[in-house]
């Protein structure tokens, strides 16, 4: 399935086109540093600047030969460059390069999830409105509890988003850095100056110590956060499968045309979008996990954690955006039931009015305690015998002493469920679209 979704720009981030490029483009730009502090020739870095490009092909045939990746572009680099190139990655380290590039990678992919978030609350919000006042039973531990209405869970939803869409820009910053320090991060045979040049260049801040290597607690909580937010749409897609359960049927994702549920049953719509979702969470939250097995590393550098890298952050950017457009189709074309709400919501015969009566018994005078009791006794006889909980209730002489049928019709009014909810969807309206 995910290999017929087209993502071309999240998909182009991570070619290898891209990453040399960035590649690239760091030791361009430490090159104009060095000639700044008067290390390299002026006219070295205009060589540089003017030859300096690199073939694919090439860089895997050398890396054939010499198994290392950054050597390889270095030396088809050098090989268009021409003498200049002796300039080409002065007292740096591979991991300068690698690093800040992958640093720049991670930033790109992140602001495009960052949209995708926006987007996705945005509709989340407008559902939240148009079903502000579509009640339906609400649930907890799968049971009825009392009403709510759809726009309400949307509502819930689109608060989530918006918290999911500070993570994600907090993450973005975490992200934000990049070191050019040379080996063990010394700066030993490079000036600090060149790191900060490069990394104003890209957009980065330098970090403040970083041994061989960035320290991977930040790739781990970028990773942690993008799971985090996995795991919301996982939330969602997992309760309109719930939703769309032939017993309940209150709400089901968007069936196309032509669309087939079964092989052997033709009747079959499947919420196979939604299973899709929660079943790439999975993925989203074990690769979380390796990440965060990469912060320790030996002597804080070895490269332990570069090939598990090289799987997990393409694939898990790629694989969120994903998630991202297929919630966004489901939510805008997702089919809902008012009928079915309201039959739903009288299957326990008025069961969930049971608060109601308890909190009036009590207003009257009744003990908390006996309140509970005789409520109790008469919903677990509506249970049993299926008979209007009302009825059996105007029938309990304990209830008669406190409360008569004016009452009780008064108590048993759905509208009271409803009359605060205009508090949420106040809070809802100042979220920015």
């Amino acid at each position: 399935m995910i290999e017929r979704y087209s993502l071309p720009k999240m998909k182009s981030i991570w070619s290898l086109e891209n990453k040399y490029q960035k590649w690239l483009d760091i030791e361009i730009l430490a090159c104009e540093a060095q000639a700044k502090l008067e290390i390299i020739p002026n006219e070295a870095v205009s060589d540089i600047k003017n030859k300096a490009r690199f073939d694919i092909k090439r860089i895997d045939e050398i890396e054939e030969e010499v198994h290392h990746d950054v050597i390889a572009f270095l030396t088809s680099v050098s090989e268009n460059v021409g003498p200049a190139s002796k300039y080409i990655h002065y007292g740096m380290t591979s991991s300068d390069v690698v690093d800040t590039g992958l640093s720049v990678l991670m930033k790109e992919a992140i602001e495009f999830l960052i949209e995708d978030a926006k987007n996705l609350k945005t509709v989340l919000k407008k559902r939240a409105i148009e079903y502000k006042d579509t009640i339906m039973i609400g649930r907890s531990h799968g049971v009825h509890a009392e009403p709510i209405t759809f726009g309400l869970k949307f509502a819930l939803w689109a608060f989530e988003m918006e918290r999911n869409i500070k993570r994600l820009k907090s993450a973005r910053d975490v992200i934000s850095y990049g070191k050019i320090s040379g080996v063990v991060g010394t700066y030993a045979n490079i000036d600090p100056f060149v790191e900060s040049y490069v990394c104003e260049k890209l957009g980065l801040k330098p970090a403040s110590a970083s041994t061989q290597v960035l320290q991977r607690d930040r790739h781990a909580e970028y990773m942690c956060t993008l799971a985090v937010v996995a795991s919301s749409l996982d939330k969602f897609a997992l309760e309109i499968r719930h939703l769309q359960r032939t017993e309940v049927l209150e709400a089901e994702e968007p069936f196309a045309k032509g669309q087939k549920g079964s092989s052997a049953m033709p009747h079959k719509k499947n919420p196979i979008i939604c299973e899709r979702i929660c079943g790439l969470a999975r993925i989203m939250r074990s690769n979380a996990q390796a990440a965060m097995e990469n912060v320790a590393l030996w002597h804080e550098r070895d490269i332990s954690h570069s090939s598990v890298e090289r799987v997990i952050i393409p694939d898990s950017t790629i694989l969120l955006d994903y998630m991202f457009h297929k919630m966004i189709q489901v939510m805008q074309g997702l089919k809902v039931y008012p009928e079915n709400m309201k039959t739903n919501l009288e299957k326990t015969h008025g069961l969930f009015f049971s608060q109601r009566v308890l909190l009036a018994l009590i207003e009257k005078g009744m003990l908390r305690e006996d309140a509970y009791k005789v409520v109790q006794q008469c919903a677990m006889k509506t249970w049993q015998e299926k008979v209007d909980f009302k009825k059996v209730l105007l029938a309990d002489g304990e209830v008669k002493k406190f409360l008569n049928e004016e009452d009780l019709n008064k108590i048993f009014d759905y509208s009271y469920y409803l009359r605060n909810i205009d508090k949420v969807f106040e809070r809802l309206k100042s979220l920015d679209d």
